[in-house]
Order: C-alpha cells, then sequence, then structure tokens
C-alpha cells in the first residue's frame, strides 16, 4: 500500500510580511497532482493543517478546496488536528465527510479506532492521534501524568490493544503530532513544552509499522518506521538549509518500510547573509541570492546609516535586517528576539528571576513553581481556544 505522508501546511501563515497562500495553493497543486499521478493509496496529514485555532476565510476556502479535489481522486485522506489547530472547529462535519474519503481524526478518545483500508495483501488500519495537550486529555486517556510521554504513551497502549483484536498479519499506521526525541527543531514551530519537557521517546511508538509525524518543520527520519515530513514551505528563515518535501511511503506485504522523498515547489529561495554592509553589497559571490527571500545580519561595529533602504536596492526581496556586531559596545543592541531565540518559556523565566535578583538563580522550588504556572496557562489557552 502506498502512502503520501505531509504536515504542517499551516494555511493562512504569512513568511515575514509576504502573504504565502499563493505559495500553499501551488503546493496542494502538486499534492494533488503527485497522488494522481504516483497512484497514492491514501493521503497522510500529520497535523498543523491551518496555522491558527481561527483561520482565515481564504485558508478555510482553499482547504476545502483541497479536500474537494482528494475525494474526487477517490483516494481516503487520514488527517488529525495539530497543535495549532483548534481540533472542535477542524472537526466539524467530520462523519459527512467520512463518507467522502475525508476521515478526520480530532477526538482524543477516538485515538484507539482506525480507519481501515485493505490491498491485495490484506487489511491496514490507521490510526489517528491528534496532538494531546497533556493536561486537557489525561483523564480521557486515563494517563498517569500530565506530561507528552505519559497521555502520548495511553493513546498508543489504545492503539495496541485495538491491533490484538485484528487477524493476524494486519498492517499498522499511525498519525501524531508531536516533538519526538532526536527530532531538529526549527524557529516556526510552537513550544509545547510542559513540565519543562517537550519531546517523547521514539520507542512510544512500538509495535506498529510506520509512525506518520507532524509538528517539526525539517524532513527527519528518526528510525526507518518513524519519520516526520516536515512542512511544505519554510516558515522561518532557521529553515534556508531544508529540502521541503513529503514522503511516498510504501508498505509491503510484511509491514516493511520503502520511502521516498518528493520534492515540494519551491515558491522562491531562502538565503542567509552575514557581513559588514559593504561587503554585503559589494561582494559577487552574494549575486546569487538578489532573488532570494533575504535575511541580512550586520556585523558592523557602528549602526550603518540607512542600511535597509541600501539593501533593498541590490536584495530587493530583503525581509529580515539583524544587528550582530562582531565585537564592540554596539552588541548590546542585539534585538530582543535574538537574545530569546531557541529558549523555552522555562528558561526565560529562570533568566529573569536571576537577573532581577543580580545573579541569584532560582531554586529547585522556584523552578518548579514556574513550571507549575507556566503549564497552567498553558492549558487555560488551550481551553480559551477549544472554546472561540
Amino acid at each position: 500500500m502506498r502512502f503520501l505522508h505531509t504536515s504542517d501546511w499551516h494555511l493562512g501563515r504569512s513568511f515575514h510580511r509576504v502573504n504565502l497562500l499563493t505559495a500553499q495553493r501551488t503546493f496542494l497543486d502538486h499534492l494533488v497532482e503527485t497522488v494522481r499521478a504516483r497512484e497514492v493509496d491514501a493521503v497522510l496529514v500529520a497535523g498543523d493543517v491551518y496555522d491558527r485555532a481561527v483561520p482565515p476565510l481564504a485558508a478555510v476556502e482553499l482547504f476545502d478546496e483541497a479536500l474537494h479535489r482528494l475525494a474526487d481522486l477517490g483516494v481516503p485522506t487520514v488527517m488529525i488536528s495539530g497543535n495549532h489547530d483548534s481540533a472542535r472547529r477542524l472537526g466539524v462535519g467530520a462523519g459527512l465527510m467520512e463518507r467522502a474519503g475525508i476521515h478526520l481524526r480530532t477526538d482524543p478518545a477516538g485515538c484507539g479506532t482506525p480507519v481501515l483500508l485493505s490491498d491485495a495483501h490484506g487489511p491496514v488500519a490507521l490510526y489517528g492521534l491528534p496532538y494531546l495537550e497533556p493536561a486537557m486529555v489525561r483523564d480521557t486517556l486515563g494517563a498517569q501524568r500530565a506530561d507528552h510521554a505519559a497521555v502520548l504513551g495511553a493513546a498508543m497502549d489504545r492503539v495496541r490493544a485495538d491491533l490484538a483484536e485484528r487477524p493476524t498479519g494486519t498492517r499498522s499506521v499511525v498519525l501524531a503530532h508531536a516533538f519526538v526525541t532526536g527530532g531538529t527543531a526549527s524557529d516556526s514551530e510552537r513550544d509545547i513544552t510542559v513540565g519543562g519537557v517537550a519531546s517523547v521517546p521514539a520507542g512510544v511508538f512500538d509495535g506498529v509499522d510506520y509512525a506518520a509525524l507532524g509538528h517539526l518543520h525539517g524532513c527527519q527520519t528518526l528510525t526507518e518506521r518513524v519519520r516526520y515530513s516536515g512542512s511544505p514551505l519554510a516558515y522561518s528563515f532557521s529553515e534556508a538549509d531544508h529540502r521541503k518535501t513529503s514522503w511516498l511511503v510504501e508498505l509491503d506485504e510484511a509491514g516493511a518500510v520503502h520511502a521516498e522523498r518528493v520534492d515540494a515547489p519551491v515558491p522562491r529561495a531562502l538565503a542567509r547573509i552575514r557581513g559588514p554592509l559593504e561587503r554585503l553589497l559589494d561582494d559577487p559571490a552574494l549575486a546569487r541570492h538578489e532573488e532570494s527571500w533575504v535575511e541580512a545580519t550586520l556585523t558592523d561595529a557602528a549602526r550603518p546609516h540607512e542600511p535597509m533602504a541600501r539593501l533593498v536596492k541590490r536584495y530587493p526581496h530583503i525581509l529580515s535586517l539583524v544587528f550582530d556586531p562582531d565585537e564592540g559596545p554596539a552588541r548590546s543592541l542585539a534585538s530582543y528576539a535574538q537574545r530569546l531565540r531557541g529558549r523555552s518559556d522555562q528558561e526565560i523565566a529562570e533568566d529573569f528571576v536571576e537577573h532581577v535578583r543580580s545573579g541569584r538563580a532560582a531554586d529547585e522550588r522556584e523552578r518548579a513553581e514556574l513550571r507549575s504556572a507556566i503549564d497552567e496557562v498553558r492549558a487555560e489557552d488551550m481551553t480559551a481556544e477549544v472554546a472561540r
């Protein structure tokens, strides 16, 4: 059986000030054509269909159009909600859509109920595990703790229990939206840290033939059976070196996995350039970036006069300008966003405590209080999104 594994469409998202809806439409055209040309048996979408809980109308219309086109091909689509989606909104009409072969899995209680497909070698069970916010789903899943490893483990227990009741030889696929240990993050994913921990071990998916993951935006192979497809478009300059693809996965009669990357259309190349302003303006080696979306980092000791106005003449698609002096007092001008880049909410809060107390770091009791407060706010935010 042949699957096309994709995720993290983030419909409605912009890249800096650039509206990406046209590029997202081009990707969905490519997806539909790949399904047709490569004779795909099912499409797997592992969450973050939209970029926010209440997406703009144009994004909803694009999503609706894509579903109609996939249904017209007669190819089943299995889709889960991600941490950017409103699970309840995405799941509206799921029962009706199922009749057209569009299987939306947004309710954690349904983790152990698969979409059943079959080929010449027998049945294949596809389980959709939507993004599981620990504080909200712990009781539903009967997890022992309110953390990512516990709730995902409880969901997989339901999957394995259902599989055990299936005919011998039933092959299995799980869709999940999570940060799995060994994956590499980028700047464009929303932090899902709970209790100071974001990741879960890949071993949680033991017992299934393939785990189609979403959340991380880089295409990654954690094991032969556990993979991220990554996002089809770059959503931050930290993804400048990504090769954006989907996975074309074949599951043979014994459940062995054969995977091939299918390149996604690139609307415009990304480039990160760094150096003194005059070199960025004059260096002939940088000519290849003149039509790219550019992030320029200036290393001048003193801030140059009107740098963006000068850079845009050479790089008309420049989107970001960063100051990071190589030396001297100007280094203190580094932006707030730069100083926080790559740091979790917990780390930022602990740094603040240390700063206001003139260097005395938070102790273990205080770190626990900060973790509890951050987790409580996250749960409140998720509850508010669901209620909107």
